[in-house]
């Protein structure tokens, strides 16, 4: 059995550019035991890769999340993690969130944000098609249409969109000198966070904040801080990773013209293509949300002591040929709905139906408005965000 002993690998294991995942990844699945491995911040940790191994952290109350904050443990980013939010609790603390949350939060309201999905991706494809037959789908599609969303589900007036995004961007950064950057971006995002909820409690609207704000259980309610965390949270998951999703789906579809074209032929393919888009592509650019043991636990051939921290790498779970057969390829034909893109256990992303949404509209509407879209550079010369938390092209040239 491995032990805290184990040999120590640098991680990430190699600089991440595109979407193709680092055979050092192939290797770690195939060990046997869990990979020991040096983070760019804070304290060696262990890196878990394979499918079973990940959903039993996920799921596993031994596994705290609690326990890592505000601590100089392994880690992607520079800032140590202090804030108590949904995504650092755990039960019952985060039940009790989660509860509340959701009853704002609802495959409902998701239909109901339909309409208003439908109007803005028309909008900006209006105005792409009126600048003729060349865009950069980045700048004009991609990063516009979650923050437009996102706003409009939270209640962000149209004119902060822009202030939201630059917060959001900033904050993802992995780089050590972007410090001060990365906390004069959150403080300045909760600061107007905590502002605008000010106004929804004196004056509620047809929102989700003021939802939050009235959400209660049993005479509960959310405190402030967890609003303006929540808020936060749910800012940049719901706008920074559906954004560089669907640059990357989009990538991988003109970058392969038979996936696009089968889905041009066959639009009503499109919800399970984007299941196993999911499962295939790397949104992450490495493991995060360290988890500490708080007992020993064995765990995937390794002994992993009470006080050692827990990496999870997810787009390498999805990747586990044990299962998902041919994992290296992307088959519409697959049933990939076992992926664990969106999590597992009671940190399963609460946004997953509003992503879904999103990613499924935008490629319906796409294919059929633009059968003809293609990249306008070779595959390989376009260029792609580097140093971030997650993976997206930075300009997406197309044309039709």
């Amino acid at each position: 059995m491995t032990t805290a002993d184990s040999q120590i690998r640098s991680y990430p294991f190699g600089p991440q550019s595109g979407l193709d995942e680092d055979p050092a990844y192939e290797q770690a699945r195939r060990a046997g035991t869990l990979t020991r491995v040096q983070m760019p911040y804070g304290s060696p940790g262990w890196l878990v890769t394979r499918y079973d191994d990940i959903k039993v952290v996920l799921s596993d109350p031994r596994f705290s999340r609690t326990a890592t904050l505000g601590k100089d443990v392994a880690r992607s980013t520079p800032a140590i993690e202090t804030d108590m939010s949904i995504l650092s609790m755990d039960p019952p603390d985060h039940t009790r969130l989660r509860r509340l949350v959701a009853q704002a939060f609802t495959m409902r309201q998701v239909e109901q944000l339909r309409p208003a999905i439908d109007e803005i991706i028309d909008d900006l494809l209006d105005r792409i098609e009126a600048d003729g037959t060349t865009a950069d789908l980045a700048q004009a599609l991609t990063w516009p249409l979650p923050v437009r969303v996102i706003c409009r589900l939270l209640g962000v007036p149209i004119g902060d969109h822009a202030r939201f995004a630059q917060w959001t961007d900033d904050i993802m950064s992995v780089v050590s000198t972007d410090l001060e950057l990365i906390v004069r971006a959150r403080d300045g995002l909760i600061a107007y966070l905590a502002e605008l909820i000010a106004e929804r409690r004196a004056a509620p609207a047809d929102d989700l904040l003021s939802r939050l704000i009235q959400a209660r259980d049993q005479d509960q309610r959310l405190s402030e801080q967890e609003l303006v965390v929540f808020g936060m949270t749910l800012l940049l998951a719901g706008h920074e990773t559906t954004a560089n999703q669907i640059g990357n789906f989009l990538f991988l579809l003109l970058s392969r013209p038979e996936l696009w074209q089968r889905l041009v032929d066959d639009p009503g393919l499109v919800p399970q293509a984007v299941e196993e888009l999911l499962r295939y592509t790397p949104l992450a650019t490495a493991g995060n949300f360290p988890r500490m043991a708080i007992e020993d636990v064995e765990l995937g051939g390794t002994l992993v002591r009470a006080g050692d921290v827990v990496i999870v790498h997810v787009a390498a779970g999805n990747r586990d040929e044990t299962v998902f057969e041919h994992a290296d390829r992307i088959d519409f034909d697959r049933d990939a709905r076992a992926h664990i893109a969106f999590g597992h256990g009671a940190h399963h992303c609460l946004g997953h139906q509003l992503a879904r949404a999103e990613l499924q509209m935008v490629l319906t509407t796409l294919v059929r408005r633009f059968p003809r879209l293609r990249l306008a550079v070779p595959a390989e010369e376009v260029p792609w965000r580097i140093e971030r938390l997650v993976n997206g092209v930075s300009a997406l040239p197309v044309t039709w």
